[in-house]
This record gives structure tokens, sequence and C-alpha cells, in this order.
């Protein structure tokens, strides 16, 4: 599996278990447990992915975000 294959694919596990997470009688504890884990695992962007120059810390400040 190539970076960006990775990548996609651990996004779209993490936006199904976001959608799991909103269903009636998802089971609280598996997402707890799971979400972390998949966030943690989630690799570098690949190249491509973001415009060329793209700095994630520049932008305006948002209320309640670390200053």
């Amino acid at each position: 599996m190539d970076t960006r294959e990775d990548f996609n694919r651990t996004v779209q596990l993490l936006s199904a278990l976001a959608l799991y997470a909103h269903t009636f009688g998802a089971d609280r504890a598996f997402v707890d447990a799971i979400g972390p884990s998949l966030a943690v695992s989630l690799p570098d962007p690949p190249p491509g992915v973001f415009p060329p120059g793209y700095d994630p810390n520049d932008g305006p400040r948002y209320p309640g975000g670390q200053s």
C-alpha cells in the first residue's frame, strides 16, 4: 500500500467511525478506544494533498484555541 492509499484509507476509517458514533445504540467504549488510535495512526499527508506553500499553522485565531 503506498503512502497516498494508506492516508486515504485511514481518513475513510475515521469518517466511518464518526458516522457510527452518531448512530442510535453506538458503543461509546468502542468509539472512545478506536478513535484516538486511528487518529494517531494517521500518516503525514502525501505530497499534493495541500497546495504548495500551505502552512497549517498560518491563518486566523479561533475562539477558544491556543494562543
